[in-house]
């Protein structure tokens, strides 16, 4: 009894996933409104639309009644295209593409009806509407998932979870969603093969067996079960697990021993009644690279340009703080670990690397880079520089000399290179980046086993869209200067 009531307090977590629901639904009106009301505004007031008519008007009468017919629409193509599933909600690529769906589904029925009443809908009031329209949904979405995931970090709509499986998976599980908060799972409690054998897992319960899953569903009161392997030796035991959750209205999701995986990379097959999950491997060489390297040199010469007035004054502010160069230069290790000259301003004192030996032992970095919050050798002018990250705009060379790129893991010391392993010799297949995971997650505040996984993320699951998504993370990063030191 006093193992129910512990589990059952400790699965209480604060606000309901309804609560944010209904937030969705509201900003989706919300949207709606303001796109139908735009295109209506606009409609109305063009002269080849409406040229000499007041607003008093049937045509207006018409198109109020159209506007509200397509805001009814667009609602229920949003509903239909499950766009408000808690499956989909908050995560992943999935709710995108339903709120896509809704939005075309819209116009193809709005299309489709001007057309059987012989409505004179006007071109620009549908073009605005449907131009405009997947741009502000998807907005919208963007920014209640944001909303969300904070809300998430900080104890709120969670779902509680029950894990399966064996001892080793469970617990590096647990580990997984503990450090993802934003995922929005707690695992309330874990049923092993044994129970006999462990009585917690990371500090979760152990509140049964394998075969007792339903009861420990209706101990915790949790929403889902989660399956890792070792759950089950066989398909049949996995089937007589998933058996017990029948009727419970909670949701099973089976987890394969795979972790640090983009979407994108997984495809599910079935085969004979055999779940196939296909992973696609990582690509270092075709097309995309070729983009990926134009858009660098794009995007380093743009930057050298915009910013050339603010690389002056950065100078001058360097050389008026302290006596000696603009720019500070190391040899770092990059693609096929060929080393490069690697190129930051100056934010240290001219006899830094001297100076180094007595400041040691107050290192607050993560192994073998030296960080310290205040290092007595930063300038007055090198600490504003490092707060947001200016220091390193001169690597717009280094990417232009193809020596970095925009996005990619940092750029190691050769002394880091030479403790590698044959994991973290994976960094070296891809261009190090002037940003990357580790700047939009933390940036010397991560320990070196986070930045690490960080990194060989980065280089398993690379994407354009990736790289699009880091790079707008890294502005609000470095705008906030969280985590620079």
């Amino acid at each position: 009894m006093l193992l129910k009531a512990g589990v059952r307090s400790m699965g209480r977590v604060k606000g309901d996933f309804r609560v944010y629901r209904l937030g969705v639904v509201l900003a989706d009106i919300a949207v709606i409104l303001a796109v139908v009301t735009l295109a209506y505004a606009a409609a109305v007031d063009h002269p080849n639309v409406m040229p000499t008519r007041g607003l008093s008007t049937p045509f207006v009468t018409e198109y109020t009644v159209i506007s509200v017919g397509i805001v009814a629409i667009w609602l229920l193509a949003l509903l239909l295209s499950s766009s408000y599933s808690h499956r989909v909600l908050g995560s992943g690529a999935d709710e995108y593409k339903a709120v896509l769906r809704a939005v075309f589904g819209t116009a193809g029925t709005v299309a489709v009806l001007a057309y059987l009443t012989k409505s004179d809908l006007s071109r620009l009031f549908f073009v605005l509407m449907f131009t405009a329209g997947p741009v502000l949904a998807v907005v919208g979405r963007y920014s209640a998932r944001q909303l969300l995931h904070h809300l998430r970090r900080a104890g709120w709509f969670q779902h509680d979870v029950v894990v399966v499986g064996g001892y080793h998976q469970v617990a590096e599980l647990i580990e997984v969603l503990d450090r993802e908060r934003w995922t929005g799972y707690r695992v309330v409690g874990v049923c092993l093969p044994s129970r006999d054998e462990h009585r917690t897992v990371q500090g979760i319960p152990v509140v049964g067996d394998t075969q007792e899953v339903r009861e420990a569903l209706q101990v915790t009161r949790a929403e889902a079960v989660f399956l890792t392997s070792g759950a089950g030796h066989s398909s049949k035991e996995f089937r007589r697990i998933s058996w017990q959750i029948e009727g419970t209205g909670a949701d099973l999701a089976v987890l394969p021993s795979l972790t640090d995986v983009s979407g994108p990379r997984i495809h599910v097959r079935p085969l004979a009644g055999l779940p196939l999950l296909h992973l696609e491997l990582p690509e270092f060489t075709g097309p995309q690279r070729v983009t990926k390297r134009l858009l660098d040199v794009l995007a380093a010469t743009f930057g050298l340009v915009l910013l050339a007035p603010l690389l002056l004054l950065i100078s001058l502010a360097i050389k008026v703080s302290s006596p000696g160069p603009v720019l500070f230069k190391q040899i770092r290790v990059g693609r096929d670990g060929k080393e490069f000259l690697c190129l930051k301003f100056r934010t240290m004192v001219v006899d830094a690397e001297a100076r180094l030996a007595e400041l040691m032992e107050q290192s607050d970095g993560n192994g073998l880079l030296f960080k310290m919050r205040d290092d007595p050798r930063v300038t007055r002018a090198g600490r504003k520089l490092r707060r947001f990250s200016l220091d390193e705009l001169p690597q717009l060379l280094n990417i232009l000399r193809g020596d970095m790129s925009v996005v990619g893991p940092r750029p190691p010391l050769p002394a880091e290179v030479a403790t590698y392993s044959i994991d973290l010799r994976r960094r070296l297949l891809v261009r190090p980046g002037l940003t990357g995971l580790w700047q939009v997650s933390g940036r010397s505040e991560l320990s070196l086993e986070e930045s690490t996984r960080l990194d060989l993320y980065y280089v398993d699951n690379w994407s354009l869209m990736s790289d699009v998504e880091i790079a707008w993370k890294t502005v609000r990063a470095v705008l906030g200067g969280r985590g620079a030191y």
